[in-house]
């Protein structure tokens, strides 16, 4: 009895020491998803304008980089103090609003702090202070960068998912979340499926249904979870992503030709599935195989 109290006790200090350690993650993560995509904007501007041979005017002075310039209201430009700027508190403190000029705070801040501390701190008290809980903590932390990207700039980066395939590759050399082979054949399927389908659609309808980088994330996943569980996040993913459209057109009144980004759909079915796709499996067929 004492042994399993002083192993819920350890798992539970992990657990909040996780915690905490996410809230802080989780406000650089707000970072990334607000700077990134002006660097690769920026970025791809300057190489547009090389080609064409346009003047850049451009200075490296004004460049946005994901550590300058310090963060600032985006509406009357005041620099946010250290004390305005702790995970969760601060916002709650200010009521949501800057304290200059009292513009309101998007809750995406609080939301992706709240989320990223709550994944680590799970993460944490499931596999303990474990390889598995390291290499975890990277591909959640990536999920929710790719994840918020995606939502507001309809953009999955190859700065992000492609190392994050390989990574997924490297951490399964022992075989810490799928057997190398099953990781080598996930990353294939991962991306030949939905490249598939995109083909598929793109034929029958003439349109596009998705993103190249919705390949690419899919293989990344394929390459951590190994192919037996891309059927289940294909399944989820896409189930949430249909309730998710019907619901907007119904209740949101949207246009039935709304583009609807995957890539949270995506992340949020493969972090499911790195945590209880196994279960969810073995339940499954424990129902309904006679």
């Amino acid at each position: 009895m004492s042994t399993f109290l002083s192993a819920e006790l350890y798992s539970g200090a992990l657990a909040a020491v996780g915690f905490c350690f996410g809230l802080l993650i989780g406000s650089f993560l707000n970072v990334v998803i607000l700077r990134f995509p002006q660097q690769l904007y920026r970025r791809w501007s300057v190489e547009s304008q090389d080609i064409l041979g346009i003047e850049n005017k451009a200075t490296e002075e004004s460049a946005v980089t994901l550590a300058w310039p310090a963060s600032r209201c985006p509406k009357c430009g005041t620099r946010v103090r250290p004390w305005h700027n702790i995970p969760v508190l601060s916002y709650l403190f200010l009521k949501g609003r800057c304290a200059s000029c009292s513009a309101s705070i998007s809750a995406q801040y609080p939301l992706v702090e709240l989320l990223t501390a709550t994944i680590i701190a799970l993460l944490a008290y499931f596999y303990g202070a474990t390889a598995t809980t390291f290499y975890s903590v990277i591909l959640a932390c990536c999920l929710i960068a790719l994840a918020g990207i995606d939502l507001k700039e309809r953009l999955l980066p190859d700065q992000i998912t492609l190392p994050l395939l390989w990574l997924g590759l490297f951490a399964n050399i022992n075989g810490v979340f799928a057997p190398l082979p099953d990781a080598v054949l996930g990353a294939i399927a991962g991306y030949l499926s939905l490249w598939g389908i995109y083909w598929l659609f793109k034929l029958i309808t003439g349109k596009e249904g998705m993103g190249y980088g919705d390949f690419k994330l899919l293989a990344a996943l394929g390459a951590w979870l190994g192919w037996e569980l891309l059927p289940l996040v294909i399944v989820l993913s896409s189930a949430a992503g249909a309730i998710v459209g019907v619901l907007m057109i119904i209740i949101g009144g949207k246009d039935r030709n709304l583009q609807i980004p995957f890539g949270p759909f995506l992340s949020t079915a493969g972090w499911i599935a790195l945590i209880w796709g196994d279960n969810m499996i073995t339940w499954y067929l424990s129902a309904f195989t006679f």
